[in-house]
């Protein structure tokens, strides 16, 4: 799931990204109303983290032009400004919640993920599947063969990735951008190690495999693949 965050202290915007990173999200930062517009317009986020004191455009702003687009993803402003009035203005523009700074990032995850959930809707995919494979969503949780895989954030963004786009060859560098946010440098072997350590626990133990190596191309999960 990919989010959007617009924040212009620095400090508060790269502790936001990290966190959310790890937690397994992909996410985007913007440090000014006109820069956060313009990605939000030309992206595909599912929730957006907006501040109210922008440079540029202020928060009121983004958010109104955002809704009269159509745009109907969730967005969570985080602001220091506790202020009645300006909690009540953000929701009559369509905002779906408000957290005041300072907050602890355990709430602010926890609200993330419930407008997430909330955002997805009856007909949102929450599970993807290949073989007996089985990657939940919402619990952020893996089955293989029923029986339970422990993943790292990073680990299951992979998963998450390689069974969205089943069947088909990934470049390494398409992995490296959606999954670390980098530019894939060839003397990096960041891909090749994490995805020997997720065939370590998703393929290894079972005797079918479904991740295959693809030589000078990449890698893809096929659920018609045999062991």
């Amino acid at each position: 799931m990919k989010i959007l965050i617009v924040e212009d202290e620095a400090k508060t915007g790269e502790y936001l990204r990290q966190g959310l990173n790890e937690a397994g999200y992909t996410t985007d930062l913007a440090r000014n109303g006109p820069d956060g517009l313009h990605l939000v317009l030309g992206g595909d986020y599912q929730l957006l983290i907006l501040d109210v004191m922008l440079p540029g455009m202020d928060g009121w702003q983004l958010l109104q032009i955002v809704r009269q687009a159509g745009h109907a993803m969730p967005i969570l402003f985080l602001t220091a400004r506790d202020q009645v009035e300006d909690r009540v203005r953000g929701l009559e523009l369509g905002a779906d919640d408000y957290l005041v700074k300072p907050f602890a990032f355990a709430e602010l995850l926890a609200r993330v993920r419930t407008l997430l959930r909330r955002g997805q809707g009856s007909t949102q995919v929450t599970m993807l599947t290949a073989a007996d494979l089985e990657l939940d969503l919402l619990r952020r949780r893996v089955l293989r063969h029923g029986r339970r895989i422990d993943l790292t954030a990073k680990e299951f963004a992979l998963l998450e990735l390689l069974l969205r786009r089943k069947g088909e060859v990934l470049p390494r560098s398409l992995i490296a951008s959606q999954v670390w946010d980098m530019n894939f440098d060839s003397d990096t072997n960041v891909v090749e190690v994490a995805i020997r350590r997720l065939r370590s626990k998703v393929d290894d133990p079972f005797e079918r495999k479904l991740i295959q190596t693809v030589r000078g191309m990449g890698y893809v999960l096929d659920d018609e693949a045999q062991a």
